[in-house]
């Protein structure tokens, strides 16, 4: 599946393995969850990028100890309409302070591409309908936010008081 990074689509150099794949000695590699709590000695030690797939239903607080283990953290959207991956995301950008890749796999929508940006993804595992033109449209489609979230960008009342991405601005007199 193409993977969407930056915006705009790129070769995916991980590895997704199951629960009993092989692990590969090199090259980067996502796991599931349960396969971490059950190998992490082992995987904790490979010399290459490892990162970890949470389903909906398990927490970004079941790894928040192994966060820095991980170049990646991968959450999945089952449906369009469970939107904890969301909330998954913000936690570990906000509160675990996860500075990697956080990847949104499963029903990844173009409508919802520029929402799952604001909550802090950076990458998407997407089918591209529409063409790639069509995603970097909704990337930047929306350039004023009334929210603030993780994602660096200034919402309507820090740019009324002044803010304009981290740099000051001279007062009007």
């Amino acid at each position: 599946m193409p993977l969407l990074r930056n915006g705009r689509v790129e070769a995916d150099d991980w590895t997704a393995i199951g629960d009993s794949d092989p692990v590969p000695s090199d090259g980067p590699v996502i796991v599931p969850l349960p396969r971490w709590l059950d190998e992490r000695h082992t995987l904790a030690y490979r010399k290459a990028p490892l990162g970890v797939r949470l389903r909906s239903d398990q927490p970004p607080s079941l790894i928040q100890d192994d966060i820095n283990c991980f170049a990646l953290i991968s959450l999945e959207f089952p449906t369009f309409t469970d939107g904890r991956a969301y909330s998954y995301a913000r936690l570990l950008r906000e509160r675990h302070g996860f500075k990697g890749e956080l990847r949104a796999v499963g029903n990844v929508l173009r409508d919802q591409l520029m929402f799952m940006a604001r909550c802090g993804f950076d990458a998407f595992e997407a089918e591209l309908r529409g063409g790639q033109a069509a995603w970097e449209v909704a990337l930047a489609e929306i350039d004023v936010w009334y929210q603030p979230t993780g994602d660096g960008r200034v919402s309507v009342v820090g740019l009324r008081h002044g803010e304009s991405r981290g740099e000051p601005v001279e007062a009007v007199q």
